[in-house]
C-alpha cells in the first residue's frame, strides 16, 4: 500500500472561548479535573467530543468502580465518592456495607454468594473466595446524570460535540486547543490545559514524548430479561454442570474475565464486559471498526447459547451496546517521572505524591510532560510503563489524578501561573480540605523509598 499525503491550506479558527483552565476530555478524570479547578477559584472550560459526559464510565459502560481500597481503608475519596453518593441516593449504585467488608466476614462463602455477581470483590487476591471490598456497581446513565450535576454546580463551562484537533503551542508552552465542531474549527484558549483524553491526544499533538502500547479491546453490552436469582441458584446448586456450560460460553465469546456477566442496579439487566479482543490497537481506525463488528457477532452467538442452556437466560435480550469501545491502553506520557511496575507493586511513596489508587501512589512529576509547559496530564495515559499502567488505570484512581490536576492548575495560577514549579505541598492541602485523600500521608504498607526534599 502506497502512503500518500495531501498538503492542506492554512485555515483560520474562530476563538470561541477563553478560560484560566481548559480541560480536554469529559471522562472521569476530566470531570474531576474541571470540577476541582473550578472549586478552587479558576474559570474552567471542559471540552468533550461525544454528546455526553462520563467517558468509559458511561459511554463505555464500565459499570464497576474499583481499585479504591487498601484492606479496610477506602483510598479514593473526594469527587469520586461524591459521584457514588449521588448515584446511591437515586438507587442506581450498589456498594457492600461496612459489616460485609469486615475482616473475617469478607472472605466467607456467604459474602461471596451475596456480592460476587456484582463484581464487588478484590480481584487482586489469589485466595478463593476473593474478599469483598469497597467498590461500586452503578448505572451508566446515572453516571452521566451525576456528572452533569457536579459540573453544573461548580460553574464549569461545558462544550460537548467538540472534537479535539490540535494543540496551540507557542515558545514551548501550550496556549489552548483547536476543536472540530459543527460550527467549524474553533479555538479555546487557556493559561493551563489539562489533557484528560485517555489517549494523550493533546500532549502528543503538542510535542510531548510518549510511548505506545496496546492491550485488549472490548465491546461492552447489557442484556435484559434475565432472572438473576435463577441464574445464581443454578451456579451454586449445580456447580459441575454450571462449570461445563460456563467454560463453553467463554469459548464462544473468545475472551473475558472470570465472570462473563454481572448484575447491575437495574432489575433483570446484566452487564457483559466482553468479548475481549487482543492484538488490536485503540488508535487504529481499522482495528476499532473491526472490534465493533466482531464483538457484536460473538455476542449474538453467546446470546443464542445462553437462551438454550442457562437457567434464567431463556428470555434474555440485548438492551444496548456501549457507544464507546472499551480501550484500556494506547499512548502513555513519558514525563518528568515514569512510574514503573515495581513502583506500583512495592507501593512506593513519593515526596511529591498528589493522589493514590488502591495501595499505590502517583507523583506530580508523572503528570508533567518534559517538553511542554502549562500542560498537565491526568488519566490512564499518565507517565507510566505499560506494565505499571495495567495495574493503575482503573476509573477511581484516574478520578483522583484528575482532581489533583485541577487543584494543581489552580495552585499554579494563584502563584503566578507556572505549572511546572507549582507548590507541590499546597496541592495535597487543598485537595484534602473538601475530603479527598491526596496520598501525601502513606499507609502503613507503603514503601518509603523517597524522602521529602
Amino acid at each position: 500500500m502506497v502512503i500518500q499525503t495531501i498538503r492542506e491550506a492554512a485555515r483560520d479558527a474562530q476563538v470561541a472561548d477563553r478560560s484560566d483552565v481548559v480541560v480536554v476530555g469529559g471522562g472521569p478524570a476530566g470531570i474531576s479535573a474541571a470540577v476541582s479547578a473550578a472549586r478552587n477559584g479558576a474559570s474552567v472550560t471542559l471540552l468533550e467530543r461525544y454528546p455526553y459526559l462520563g467517558g468509559l464510565a458511561s459511554g463505555g459502560m464500565v459499570l464497576v468502580l474499583d481499585d479504591m481500597h487498601n484492606g479496610s481503608e477506602i483510598t479514593v475519596q473526594g469527587i469520586c465518592m461524591e459521584m457514588i453518593e449521588r448515584m446511591s441516593a437515586w438507587g442506581l449504585c450498589v456498594t457492600p456495607p461496612d459489616a460485609d467488608r469486615a475482616p473475617g466476614v469478607r472472605e466467607t462463602d456467604a459474602m461471596w454468594r451475596k456480592w460476587a455477581r456484582w463484581g464487588l470483590f478484590d480481584f487482586h487476591t489469589h485466595s478463593m473466595p476473593h474478599p469483598i471490598c469497597f467498590s461500586a456497581a452503578f448505572d451508566p446513565d446515572a453516571f452521566k446524570r451525576a456528572s452533569y450535576a457536579v459540573i453544573g454546580d461548580s460553574g464549569v463551562k461545558l462544550r460537548l460535540h467538540s472534537w479535539f484537533s490540535s494543540a496551540i503551542v507557542e515558545d514551548g508552552a501550550i496556549k489552548g486547543v483547536i476543536c472540530e465542531t459543527k460550527e467549524g474549527r474553533q479555538a479555546i484558549l487557556g493559561d493551563v490545559v489539562i489533557d484528560a483524553t485517555g489517549d494523550l491526544d493533546v500532549a502528543a499533538s503538542a510535542g510531548a514524548k510518549s510511548q505506545e502500547s496496546s492491550f485488549i479491546l472490548t465491546t461492552v453490552s447489557r442484556w435484559g430479561g434475565v432472572d438473576t436469582d435463577r441464574a445464581e441458584q443454578f451456579q451454586f446448586e449445580k456447580p459441575e454442570e454450571f462449570a461445563k456450560l460456563d467454560h463453553e460460553a467463554k469459548r464462544i465469546i473468545g475472551g473475558c474475565w472470570n465472570f462473563w456477566w454481572l448484575k447491575t442496579p437495574l432489575p433483570g439487566v446484566v452487564w457483559l464486559n466482553c468479548p475481549h479482543v487482543p492484538k488490536l490497537h485503540g488508535l487504529k481506525v481499522a482495528d476499532l471498526t473491526a472490534v465493533e463488528i466482531e464483538g457484536r457477532a460473538r455476542m449474538e452467538r453467546l446470546l443464542t447459547f445462553a437462551h438454550e442452556n442457562f437457567p434464567g437466560f431463556e428470555k434474555a435480550y440485548v438492551v444496548d451496546f456501549a457507544p464507546q469501545t472499551g480501550v484500556r491502553q494506547t499512548r502513555m506520557l513519558e514525563g518528568e517521572y515514569v512510574v514503573t511496575k515495581e513502583d506500583v507493586m512495592s507501593r512506593r511513596h513519593f515526596h511529591d505524591t498528589v493522589c493514590r489508587g488502591r495501595d499505590y501512589y502517583t507523583p506530580y512529576r508523572a503528570m508533567l510532560p518534559r517538553e511542554v509547559d502549562q500542560l498537565i496530564v491526568a488519566g490512564r495515559h499518565y507517565s507510566a510503563t505499560p506494565q505499571a499502567q495495567k495495574s493503575s488505570r482503573e476509573i477511581p484512581p484516574c478520578m483522583a489524578m484528575g482532581e489533583a490536576a485541577g487543584v494543581a492548575a489552580a495552585v499554579a495560577l494563584n502563584a503566578g501561573g507556572k505549572v511546572r514549579p507549582a507548590d507541590v505541598a499546597a496541592i495535597p492541602r487543598q485537595k484534602r480540605a473538601p475530603g479527598a485523600d491526596p496520598g501525601d500521608v502513606p499507609s502503613e504498607n507503603a514503601t518509603l523509598l523517597e524522602a521529602a526534599e
